[in-house]
């Protein structure tokens, strides 16, 4: 027999399967992506003493049937609804980046990746203090701790010794045969993860924290999530992150590697450097400004290559435009970092693995508990290690509230030292 809920929850099914069938193709790093060709031509002329900027002609794609379709859906879901209210939020952010992908190549894609992700002098969450602010003075620690310069791997792990570790981690935590671990020779970033497969960049030096940083972030977030998403009785969009949910994705996932001790100072430095590697270019300086600038902060040739091009996705390499994204990672680290602070002073441990359940914003946990009380959203079947250990998260984040009472200028002479 139905219940009163099972015509809109059907409803709101048909429409995440049209939400789903409409942003198929808007794969936004797969669009704005360089092929590896073009380090390989930057690195040839470096080497022989020229700094040119790269070339490459984007193919712009046509989304305005996907728009169309965006908008009807979000016209017809019902913003009074929790799941009516979710899909319009995602469909509008979906528009907005179809809007920028349409305009790759140019500096139109600027404004809408801003829109998504933010920009460097946005403030953080709470205060006055913007993520410049914090990128900043990450950057002045890991000076402090090394001089600035980024510190070489003591040794190396093979990206195919490293596929196999990682493979029977996600074997223990998915099942066999479940998610594939592969490596990718065209894989301009050192790993990307998705439901059914994680790929590891080819021919490329691993150090143990990339090893624990790698599980962590993509396959105990990135993955997790994904495979989260598919299992959702009515949502199953949440398996592919909507725009608007970059930054809480991203700032999860660095901060799970808070959270499980994989993150190291050399990774926050290299967080931050991108931060105002944007906020340069945004400023108008071009692919080798930013590149020399990387170089300077202690980054090898194919790493400062790497940090820029993320910069320069999608849009010319003049100057004067940004892809944005990797704005996201410190503003949501932090701004995840005050949320589990925040449920965890209100004793919502609910709220914490709610957030597990598919590639959730932060306003969704919230905006969907109604859901999770009815059964049209499921909690999340996998949770990584990390918060599955609750007394330890708990000592975690009871430490760090009570933390924050302590005033540093009342320290008396300890200045003095």
């Amino acid at each position: 027999m139905q219940t009163p809920r099972a015509p809109a929850r059907k409803r709101y099914t048909e429409l995440d399967k049209r939400l789903v069938r409409a942003v198929r193709d808007i794969r936004v790093l797969d669009i704005v992506a360089w092929p590896a060709a073009v380090e390989r031509r930057f690195l040839d002329d470096l080497h022989h003493g020229h700094e040119i900027l790269p070339r490459f002609e984007y193919h712009a794609p046509d989304f305005s049937a996907q728009r169309a379709e965006l908008a009807a859906i979000a016209a017809a879901a019902d913003a009074s609804h929790p799941l009516g209210a979710y899909l319009r939020r995602s469909a509008a952010s979906w528009q907005t980046a179809a809007r920028m992908l349409e305009a790759v190549g140019t500096d139109g894609v600027t404004t809408p990746s801003i829109e998504l992700y933010g920009r460097p002098g946005d403030a953080l969450p709470g205060g006055t203090q913007t993520n410049l602010d914090a990128a900043r003075w990450f950057l002045e620690i890991a000076e402090e701790l090394g001089n600035g310069a980024l510190p070489e791997a003591e040794y190396c792990i093979p990206a195919e010794v490293l596929r196999d570790e990682v493979q029977a981690e996600v074997d223990a935590c998915f099942g066999a045969a479940t998610v594939r671990v592969e490596i990718d020779p065209e894989l301009t970033s050192k790993a990307a993860a998705g439901a059914t497969r994680i790929r590891l960049r080819g021919a490329t030096c691993f150090s143990e924290y990339d090893r624990s940083q790698l599980l962590a972030h993509e396959a105990f977030v990135h993955t997790l999530t994904a495979r989260n998403g598919r299992a959702q009785p009515v949502l199953k969009s949440l398996s592919r992150t909507a725009p608007r949910a970059t930054a809480t994705q991203e700032g999860l996932a660095v901060f799970a590697e808070l959270m499980s001790g994989s993150i190291d100072i050399a990774r926050l430095q290299r967080i931050s450097l991108r931060i105002l590697a944007i906020d340069m270019a945004l400023s108008g300086a071009d692919f080798v400004e930013v590149y020399r600038w990387f170089r300077a902060h202690g980054q090898n040739v194919a790493d400062s290559f790497y940090s820029t091009q993320r910069v320069y996705r999608g849009v010319p390499v003049t100057g004067g435009a940004a892809f944005t994204k990797d704005n996201v990672y410190l503003a949501g680290l932090l701004t995840v970092h005050t949320f589990f602070r925040w449920a965890f002073k209100r004793r919502r441990l609910d709220l914490m693995q709610h957030l597990f359940a598919g590639k959730l914003a932060l306003e969704d946990a919230i905006a969907l508990r109604p859901c999770f009380a009815d059964g049209s959203m499921a909690p999340p079947k996998y949770l990584p290690p990390w918060i599955q250990r609750s007394q330890g998260l708990a000592a975690k984040l009871a430490f760090s509230l009570f933390a924050n009472k302590i005033r540093m200028g009342r320290l008396g002479d300890w200045d003095q030292v």
